[in-house]
């Protein structure tokens, strides 16, 4: 490399916000735009279906099974995510740990092809370790690439970068989801795919091969489109104090930790992120094989039903980001999970012969039309509600830690933002799993996850956001002056 073009090359650590390039945002949003299809194929809609129904002995067992592997997930981001966050603001950087992670989930997504029909014990041991190790490495690595929001927006576009993130990541999902139920994944009924076409690859439907193709699917989609973000992205390092450089992370971590007691506001949002966050988790984990259940939904439905809530979930998340920017974080929280609640009531409510828990309706006839039964419209009616505020209550909730956090520990927050959206991320997904089993009723145990989305709520009220004060420079709560 010669002189000039080492001159050339941007010195990241001197980047301030308003100074990096509009192309380094569009590389950082293609982190969720390649890593949706894990929580869109694989945990919601095509494949976490297909594990209860025709790899488990019977959906009850799938659902209790899949229900315990993210629990256990849960346990482990709890956990490890804080710890990791001090030790990545002790050295800066946050692309090696985000590099170690994206090899981690592709490899474990990819082990997803081995899940057959009726498979045997050990199989299944081996799926669910897959399934909780891909889960665990990709929101390893979402500690770290939130971390870099600060970084790459001012305090006052915060709002739209997160936002428009999830709008590209549930557009990322749409576009791998209309590939697979499109083009690969068929009907067992007709024997063509979601667009009324023969699979574009052979494959035995016999042994579910478009179903299992699912997994190596992601992987691959996750290492082909993260490649903009490793090369354009800059890694800008965080300046810290001589006293916290000088500890180690889990001692730097231990201070901020105990530093909480003194924001009892930081502490709040986190507490209550915590259950609400817990709440939407297990609506996504479960909602997918819950429809199944009711309506005997295949792939082929699924795949609809996905597309649908792919669509309105991009158009909530990009306008859910100008809300936040414009009326603040906290007001599209607190409004997003009052619809949340209403919502995941509805949907109870429906059952193949009734909605609104009193109202007969006629059940779906077989092999009748996806979605053409009263029951069904209620139940999408009630889902694309879900799907509508889902992305603005998690991309409000991500720029307020980005608002609220202090930069210098910026990735520490972020871990223990995931902290807080996993430390009883396992309470949520197994009560689901021991109520549906101790009740043998699919229903009653997705009803838990109704209290966790109102007590967030509640928390969520007492919450004040801080406001950025552009004439003084100075953060204000509330709109108030801090001391």
């Amino acid at each position: 490399m010669s002189a000039n073009s080492t001159k050339a090359q941007p010195d990241t650590a001197a980047l301030t916000p308003d100074a990096v390039p509009f192309r380094a945002r569009a590389a950082w949003v293609m982190f969720d735009w390649s890593a949706q299809p894990l929580y869109t194929l694989i945990l919601t809609f095509l494949f976490a279906p297909y594990f209860a129904t025709a790899v488990a002995s019977s959906p009850e067992h799938g659902q209790a099974l899949w229900g315990y592997g993210a629990a256990i997930a849960g346990i482990l981001i709890a956990f490890g995510s804080p710890f990791l966050g001090a030790m990545a603001d002790g050295g800066g950087r946050r692309k090696p740990w985000i590099a170690v992670f994206s090899i981690i989930m592709a490899a474990s997504m990819t082990l997803l092809w081995w899940a057959k029909p009726g498979a045997d014990t050990t199989t299944i041991l081996l799926i669910l370790f897959a399934f909780v190790t891909a889960t665990a490495a990709a929101e390893f690595a979402t500690v770290f690439t939130n971390a870099m929001m600060p970084t790459l927006a001012t305090h006052d576009q915060l709002g739209r970068l997160s936002g428009l993130g999830y709008a590209v990541g549930y557009a990322g999902g749409l576009a791998s989801l209309i590939i697979m139920a499109g083009l690969i994944v068929t009907s067992p009924v007709t024997g063509t795919t979601l667009l009324g076409l023969d699979p574009v690859i052979a494959l035995d439907a016999s042994q579910r091969e478009g179903d299992r193709l699912v997994g190596p699917f992601a992987a691959i989609w996750f290492l082909v489109f993260m490649i903009p973000f490793f090369l354009i992205v800059p890694d800008i390092r965080t300046r810290r104090s001589a006293q916290s450089a000088n500890r180690s992370a889990l001692q730097e971590l231990a201070s901020t930790i105990s530093g909480l007691k003194h924001d009892g506001n930081m502490l709040l949002f986190l507490l209550s992120r915590m259950i609400y966050v817990d709440g939407l988790t297990a609506i996504f984990t479960f909602g997918g094989i819950y429809g199944t259940a009711v309506f005997g939904w295949t792939a082929f439905e699924l795949g609809l039903f996905g597309i649908i809530l792919s669509l309105t979930g991009a158009a909530g998340a990009f306008i859910g980001g100008f809300l936040d920017d414009w009326i603040g974080a906290k007001p599209v929280i607190v409004r997003s999970l009052a619809i949340l609640v209403i919502a995941a009531i509805g949907i109870l409510s429906v059952t193949p012969t009734h909605v609104l828990y009193i109202v007969p309706v006629s059940p779906r006839l077989v092999g009748a039309a996806p979605f053409s039964s009263t029951g069904e419209l209620v139940y999408l009616a009630f889902a694309m509600m879900i799907g509508f505020v889902a992305a603005p209550t998690q991309a409000a909730s991500r720029s307020l830690l980005a608002r609220l956090a202090p930069r210098e520990k910026i990735t520490q927050y972020f871990g223990l933002f995931a902290f807080s959206g996993k430390v009883t991320a396992f309470i949520a997904p197994l009560l689901v799993a021991t109520v549906t089993q101790a009740t043998q009723s699919q229903r009653i145990g997705v009803a838990v996850i109704v209290v966790f989305l109102m007590v967030g709520l509640v928390l969520m009220l007492g919450v004040r956001e801080r406001q950025h004060d552009a004439s003084s420079g100075k953060l204000t709560a509330g709109g108030a002056p801090e001391a």
